[in-house]
């Protein structure tokens, strides 16, 4: 717990602490928030900040926000780790903060990984909070609506910060070069497609860019006053063979497509192969789980319900541990998915519906299905007629779902493979019984 300090200029600092932005306009990225117009910059640049959480990855900038949000406010300003505070600090934040407000004077309360406070510390903020003693600025990499406390949510706006792009980063590596506080004294030389290959290879992480291109500056080769970056020279600074991406970006696609046709082609063997080589090239284990989930819906969907399941369970294994342990975790997804039966049914069902839905947007939703919580409602006939499943032997009813414009049509067409096989049986059941009781 300490009053929040100015910006250091010791040149003993890394790369990242030593460039960190001083202002909203040296800030990289989050444009959807801090772009002109936006709201958090409108925020920040009338000191009008209410309580609020910073949800993002890594080095995205959520801990350089509240520093500039630190110098540009007028009220007092405290940065407090979740880290090394307990209930007793918080409790002595919170009367100095009391005292503040008796006073007139605002408090705003930096807390960096909120996540980490358990039920107790946070249930000691909310008070003080809602009394309107302290402004709470939380940081956190995990997501709020399981980690922060319900009532303490409810209370605070929440703004999602996105991984940086590639562009965004080189235009910081750029900076990095040239700024007086990054390599500006010095004359550097490293081309543009390696800048482009350390932001990539940064996957989103501004502050792991930065670090990558000082540690490549401090290993280049050096000859009289010029430094010169290599790409051999990047390749050795992360340990990496051969980096993933190339200057356009093209191979980090092609490796994906090749495990995606690998899988649906019920290859495991390709599959594995095409994971390592993104694995072991330094790609991020949940991009290719946010890959390997959409797959267990698309190519497999009801012909194996579990394959959804495995993926999910995947993606929260390499969530909790990383690389390189949860290389695992992602095999066994990806075997899996290439040995389940294959269905590209819920796939086609979406994108037919899809179709109807763009183009007959203002079909309205048939009177004996729309809800009625008030009287006028009922009056108009909303819900009337409606058929409750339960009540009924057989659990089904000939009443109309489809607006009348769209009756009849099928979008959902089953396959023969696996579980949906039964699945198609069951639906060829319930049409069967809807027709015989007058259904079109």
């Amino acid at each position: 717990m300490q009053q929040q300090s100015m910006f250091t200029s010791d040149a003993d600092l890394l790369l990242a602490a030593r460039l960190r932005p001083r202002t909203l306009d040296e800030f990289a990225g989050q444009k959807h928030l801090l772009g002109e117009g936006k709201v958090l910059r409108r925020l920040i640049e009338s000191d009008k900040i209410g309580s609020m959480i910073f949800w993002g990855p890594p080095g995205v900038g959520k801990t350089t926000l509240a520093r500039i949000i630190a110098v540009r406010t007028k009220a007092a300003f405290i940065d407090f780790s979740a880290v090394t505070s307990g209930v007793k600090e918080i409790k002595q934040v919170m009367e100095q903060a009391e005292k503040n407000r008796i006073y007139g004077e605002k408090t705003i309360l930096f807390v960096d990984e909120i996540h980490r406070f358990n039920k107790a510390q946070q249930d000691a903020f909310l008070p003080f909070v809602e009394r309107g003693s302290v402004i709470l600025i939380g940081a956190t990499t995990e997501n709020p609506s399981f980690e922060v406390n319900g009532a303490l949510l409810s209370r605070c706006k929440v703004f999602v910060l996105q991984p940086l792009k590639t562009e965004e980063l080189c235009g910081l590596l750029r900076r990095a070069l040239t700024d007086e506080r990054g390599f500006g004294g010095q004359d550097v030389r490293i081309a543009d497609d390696i800048l482009e290959t350390i932001a990539a290879f940064a996957n989103g992480d501004a502050r792991s860019a930065l670090s990558t291109l000082e540690m490549a500056v401090l290993n280049g080769d050096v000859q009289g006053e010029t430094t010169t970056v290599t790409r051999e020279t990047v390749e050795q600074c992360t340990s990496k063979k051969s980096l993933l991406y190339d200057k356009k970006g093209e191979e980090h696609y092609n490796l994906i497509s090749a495990l995606h046709k690998s899988m649906r082609n019920s290859d495991p063997d390709a599959a594995v192969y095409w994971l390592a080589r993104m694995l072991e090239a330094g790609e991020d284990p949940l991009y290719i789980a946010r890959r390997v989930t959409r797959f267990a819906s698309e190519d497999v969907g009801l012909a194996d319900p579990r394959a959804l399941e495995i993926a999910v369970a995947a993606y929260q294994a390499c969530h909790f541990i990383g690389m390189p342990e949860c290389s695992v975790h992602l095999s066994e997804a990806v075997v899996y998915m290439s040995m389940a039966p294959k269905s590209n049914a819920l796939y086609m069902a979406y994108e037919s519906a899809k179709k109807d839905a763009l183009t007959m947007l203002a079909e309205p939703v048939p009177l004996v299905i729309r809800n009625a919580p008030t009287k006028l409602m009922k009056e108009l006939e909303y819900g009337k007629g409606y058929q409750y499943a339960h009540d009924f032997e057989d659990k089904l009813t000939d009443m109309q779902c489809l607006p009348d414009s769209l009756q009849g049509r099928t979008y959902y067409r089953p396959g023969e493979e696996g579980v949906e096989g039964k699945i198609a049986a069951r639906l060829a059941e319930i049409k069967a019984w809807k027709a015989s009781h007058g259904q079109k």
